[in-house]
Parts: C-alpha cells; structure tokens; sequence
C-alpha cells in the first residue's frame, strides 16, 4: 500500500507516494535518480549502498523508506556544495582513495557520518568506524588516510 513520505533530501522537502516498505536504496535510484549510492550485496554486509539518515549512517539497500519520515537524508550527491566539494570528498581526491569507485560513495557516507558524531577522529576509531565498510580493490590504506586528513582539518 501506498504512503506519502515527507522527508529533507539532501536539503530539500521531499514527498514520495510510495510503497513504505521499499528499500530506501531503490527509492533513491530509482525513483529519485540518485545513482551515487549503489547496490553491492543487498543484504547490510558490504556498506556500498550507505547513506546518512539522520545524522546516522544506514545501509540504505534494507532500509525501509518509512523509517525517513520527518527525517534528513543525505546522499553522496547531496555533500557538495555546487561545485566545491565536501572536504571529506576532496581528501578522498587528495589522497587517491578511489580505485574503481564503486564503494567510495558509501565508504565517503559512513565517514561522514563518523565525523558528524566526533570531528577529531583517531587512527584507530576511524578503523574500527570503518571496518564494515567493504573496499574490493584494495584502497583502505588511502580511504584511511583520506579520512584522517579530513579529520584533522576539521
């Protein structure tokens, strides 16, 4: 059955006649035409599909678009700020942190996530922030880097 979602996206009021129980990923790109945040294993494991619901990161491929009513949704497509990039964003650039690709949106959204709750991160709290975070090509050594450096910018 159909429901009306309201919610912020990427900081925009947002309203979807939609199924409740779809998953927040499918309603993205789909629905939205977000393709930034993408579908890696469908089942929570690989972090590719992560998004900020709320200040919190969520693995958006088995999350149901109900629970972002009333809530702020931010994407990969949401951090820039027009054509200047998030810093968070640019240290990924800096630091050659993408590979393919394919995970870097959602390796971006769960550190930023980690970063909204503590601007400081150490080395070790950005690994163990970042551990369910699935890199296939290799690149945690930079995406670590990365982070850090965004770290201590902030």
């Amino acid at each position: 059955m159909k429901e009306t979602i309201n919610f912020k996206l990427n900081g925009k009021p947002t309203s979807l006649d939609v199924e409740g129980d779809r998953s927040l990923l499918w309603v993205l790109r789909t629905d939205l035409g977000l393709t930034g945040t993408k579908y890696g294993c469908g089942m929570t494991l690989c972090g590719a599909c992560t998004v900020v619901v709320g200040r919190e990161a969520v693995r958006s491929c088995q999350f149901p678009v109900r629970e972002v009513r009333g809530k702020e949704v931010i994407t990969i497509e949401g951090l820039a700020n027009g054509d200047k990039l998030h810093p968070l964003q640019a240290a990924f650039v800096e630091h050659g942190a993408a590979q393919c690709g394919y995970c870097t949106p959602g390796m971006i959204m769960n550190a930023y996530a980690l970063l909204l709750k503590n601007p400081k991160l150490t080395h070790d709290q950005i690994i163990m922030g970042m551990e369910h975070n699935l890199c296939r090509c290799g690149s945690h050594t930079r995406i670590v880097q990365a982070i850090e450096s965004a770290s201590n910018k902030a």
